[in-house]
Order: C-alpha cells, then sequence, then structure tokens
C-alpha cells in the first residue's frame, strides 16, 4: 500500500495538461551551447538533439528535470513571416526568465518561419507565440542510458536517460544486478541524472515508472550495463516509450491548433 500511495505522489507532482495550446512569449539564445547547462544535464549530448532546436522552459514545465527531454510544438502569432505548423523543440535546460515560458536556440526561432523569411522572425528578438506538448519521435533510436562522468565503480553510479519517445515522464527508477530480483532504488540528482550508492555488481538492469496518466506504468530494461560499465559510455536499453499520458484536460486535447 505505500508504495502505491508512493507511486501516485511521484505522478500526481509532474502530472499538467501540457497538451492544451497555451499563450506566452519565447525569446532565443543566439548560440545553442547556451542550453546545455547543467540544469538538466545532458551536457555536450544537447547540442546534437533535435536537430539543435531547443529550449530552456519555466520551472512549471522544467518540473525540477522531470520536464527535461519533453518535446512542445510551437510558433509564432504573425501569419505574414510565421509558418502556421511552427517547430518542434526539445527541453534541455531552465528558463529562469520571468517574461518568457521559453527562450529557445536561434535555429528553433528561425524553424518557425515561412520560407524565406527566417531573417524576419529572428529580428523580432522575442515574439509572441502558442505552444503545446506533443510526443517525442526519435526515429530509430532506442530508449539509452548514459553512465555519467561522476560514477565512481563500484561505490557510485549516476546515469541519465537519453532519446525518450512519446509523451510521459520517468517518476521513479530502480537497479538491480540482471537475473536480481532485489532491486535498489535511484534517486532524482538533478534534471535527467538518477544516482545510486548501493550499486548492485555484475551487469545490471533498470525498471522504471513513467507516467499515464492517474497512475504510473513500470517498463523494464532486462539488460542494459555489462558488468564492465565505464563512465561516459551510452548504453542502449533495447525498448523505446512511445505511451502518451492521459490528462484531466480533455476539453482542450483535441489536437487543433487555433486559428491566427
Amino acid at each position: 500500500m505505500a508504495v502505491i500511495f508512493l507511486l501516485f505522489l511521484l505522478v500526481s507532482s509532474v502530472t499538467a495538461c501540457d497538451r492544451c495550446v497555451h499563450q506566452s512569449k519565447v525569446a532565443y539564445f543566439s548560440s545553442a551551447s547556451a542550453l546545455q547547462s547543467a540544469a538538466c544535464g545532458y551536457g555536450n549530448l544537447a547540442i546534437g538533439f533535435n536537430g539543435g532546436r531547443l529550449a530552456a522552459a519555466i520551472p512549471s514545465l522544467n518540473k525540477d528535470g522531470a520536464g527535461c527531454g519533453a518535446c512542445y510544438q510551437m510558433r509564432c502569432k504573425d501569419p505574414k513571416i510565421c509558418s502556421k505548423e511552427g517547430t518542434t523543440v526539445i527541453v534541455t535546460d531552465l528558463n529562469t526568465n520571468n517574461q518568457t515560458d521559453f527562450v529557445i536556440s536561434s535555429r528553433a526561432f528561425m524553424a518557425m518561419a515561412n520560407p524565406g523569411k527566417a531573417k524576419d522572425v529572428l529580428k523580432l528578438g522575442i515574439t509572441d507565440v502558442e505552444y503545446k506538448r506533443v510526443p517525442c519521435d526519435y526515429k530509430g533510436k532506442n530508449l539509452a542510458i548514459r553512465v555519467e562522468e561522476s560514477s565512481q565503480k563500484p561505490n557510485y553510479l549516476a546515469i541519465s536517460f537519453l532519446y525518450q519517445g512519446g509523451q510521459t515522464e520517468i517518476v521513479g527508477v530502480d537497479v538491480a544486478q540482471v537475473g536480481s530480483s532485489s532491486w535498489n532504488f535511484m534517486t532524482r540528482n538533478h534534471g535527467a541524472i538518477w544516482d545510486t550508492s548501493r550499486v548492485p555488481s555484475g551487469a545490471l538492469q533498470f525498471r522504471f515508472v513513467v507516467t499515464a496518466g492517474y497512475d504510473g506504468k513500470w517498463n523494464w530494461a532486462k539488460s542494459v550495463l555489462p558488468a564492465n560499465w565505464k563512465n561516459g559510455v551510452i548504453y542502449d536499453t533495447g525498448l523505446q516509450i512511445t505511451d502518451i499520458a492521459q490528462e484531466g484536460c480533455s476539453p482542450c486535447d483535441d489536437g487543433n491548433w487555433k486559428l491566427h
């Protein structure tokens, strides 16, 4: 019963009507490297995500790190220079600017433009947008686990999750030796990074909970890290998350953009 209650708390703490259309302003960083800070923990890898269309999100969307890796579709609202489709960004950082919900890379900013209007959009500097959360789609890529450089074998393991598809959030992680049923929980250190000082020996398996609405869904990666796991190496989990979490905001969840 205590486990179920804890799971409810974990899931309910990150559930929100993300897929509703929201109105805000967006600014941009001239260099995408500004969006690879320690807030989500992706480091230099962030530059290669989503074609460089990156975003720093306000705390309510960053969700103490649970929102790292989430994808949002956004478009600017001047139909003369902005496209109807807009672009999709991935959250890789925390935005502490209270004037905008996002600060995005210049590449993402220009990607909202109509053909031939990228420079005109960029000149805006800051612009009104509407946005909504959408599923992430990493074609050809499985969910991966990176062993962080801070790990100290055999006493400390820190990992981050990369290429998480679908529209969910990882809210709980356990680790065990492959073939064992003795699981140790991991703690979110910050952003996408989870750690533990109770590291099982041998090859490692992981199970994790993703949001699925008003409860959670367990995923089990049965064999991920080899016994000789190394810091800085990315390991394939062999699975991908494609779920879209149910949310209590059905009146706005029609999948359509509002007209300009």
